[in-house]
């Protein structure tokens, strides 16, 4: 499925890109206006960078945390390190991995959401904050030649932006 996005800087121009696809013989049902009054972003299905982050963060929790616990009573057992003089042999060394267990945490959410947040949304974050301003979005989905033939209907209208995409399968 290929994708193109144009940019505009008012409703007006959304709707008059919009009748020109109409008029072009482009279907209704592959285009979409998204902005006030129209789709919203997750309506259309472009991804929220937080809740990314966060699926990416409890992704690394599951796996940083136990190994963080298993590092922290390794790292004790085999340094003979008495970090808590107050607790006798075992607890010492189970205490050891809860430090390495929170050591963990910190780094999934460091990490895991840090990056998540900045790299996992691709190009939906620069969209949604062009929606965020009040700007709209005309999205031609639909195969190579659909998406060629709104590009060269769309481009003598002056859009801010337009960009296509190609979706490949995963």
């Amino acid at each position: 499925m290929d994708y193109l996005i144009a940019v505009v800087s008012d409703r007006i121009k959304a709707e008059e890109a919009y009748t020109a696809l109409e008029k072009a013989g482009i279907p209704t049902s592959q285009v979409s206006i998204l902005g006030k009054g129209y789709k919203t972003a997750d309506e259309f299905g472009f991804i929220d960078p937080s809740q990314q982050a966060k699926k990416r963060a409890l992704l690394m929790a599951i796996w940083l945390i136990p190994f963080g616990f298993i590092g922290g009573y390794t790292f004790d057992l085999i340094t003979g390190v008495n970090s808590f003089d107050w607790a006798r042999e075992p607890f010492n060394h189970i205490l050891g991995g809860v430090a390495g267990a929170i050591g963990g945490a910190m780094g999934s959410v460091f990490v895991g959401g840090g990056v998540g947040l900045s790299v996992g949304s691709g190009d939906a974050l620069p969209y949604r904050n062009r929606l965020n301003a009040g700007k709209y979005l005309i999205v031609v989905q639909g195969a190579t030649s659909l998406k060629n033939k709104a590009n060269t209907i769309l481009r003598p209208l002056n859009p801010e932006n337009l960009q296509g995409y190609t979706q490949t399968a995963v």
